[in-house]
């Protein structure tokens, strides 16, 4: 059985090689830049706005109790006689702040409901990306040595079939000679896998 292969560019293989080793370093620092932004999200999200929105309802309750305090000097200490002073301006400092305070509290609120989703999503992200990683640092190095081995060998295989010197009819016979090897090589291994029948009694 002749053992042949079509060729026609080994530059192809040594190109996809030289592919494969860009793409693997290209990913490998995609991969650590996202694993980076991710988790500062996620901190950003969980810890960071927790804290903040936190002191934020502390901060917009003094406010509040403050406003208080002033209504209640502005009722106290401008009444003239029987009349009751109307303190607008007291009583927009209230509402606002009591605005305020409202919005610190749903977005306090909103920042505890989504931060078990979002930690959540961050770790299945991370699982897919070690998925990934196995592919940058297994499947990738792997197709490198196959098209590796593959070079040396059509290389040495070139070498072989178009030996330097002598006129084309030696290097045509160069090419039998090595088709000639291979198909004995191949007989030999098929004679060897084949096992061999048991001899029949002699009469």
């Amino acid at each position: 059985m002749s053992q042949q292969a079509e060729v026609k560019s080994i530059d192809t293989l040594a190109f996809m090689k030289s592919a494969f080793a860009s793409f693997a370093h290209e990913s490998g620092q995609a991969l650590a830049e996202i694993e980076i932004q991710g988790q500062r999200a996620v901190e950003y999200i969980c810890v960071d706005r927790a804290a903040y929105w936190k002191a934020e309802i502390r901060r917009m309750n003094d406010l509040v109790n403050k406003a208080i305090k002033d209504l209640e000097h502005c009722r106290t200490f401008k009444k003239v006689g029987d009349n009751t002073p109307s303190c607008i301006e007291e009583k927009k400092a209230l509402e606002k702040a009591r605005q305020r305070l409202a919005r610190a509290e749903q977005k306090a609120e909103a920042v505890r409901r989504w931060t078990p989703i979002v930690q959540q999503q961050f770790r299945e992200t991370c699982v897919r990306l070690v998925r990934f990683r196995d592919v940058i640092d297994v499947d990738c190095p792997r197709a490198m040595a196959q098209l590796d081995r593959m070079l040396k060998a059509l290389d040495a295989y070139r070498q072989v079939a178009s030996p330097t010197g002598g006129d084309g009819e030696a290097a045509g016979g160069g090419g039998q000679n090595v088709t000639r090897q291979l198909d004995e090589a191949a007989a030999a291994e098929a004679a060897a896998a084949t096992p061999a029948e048991p001899e029949g009694d002699t009469a």
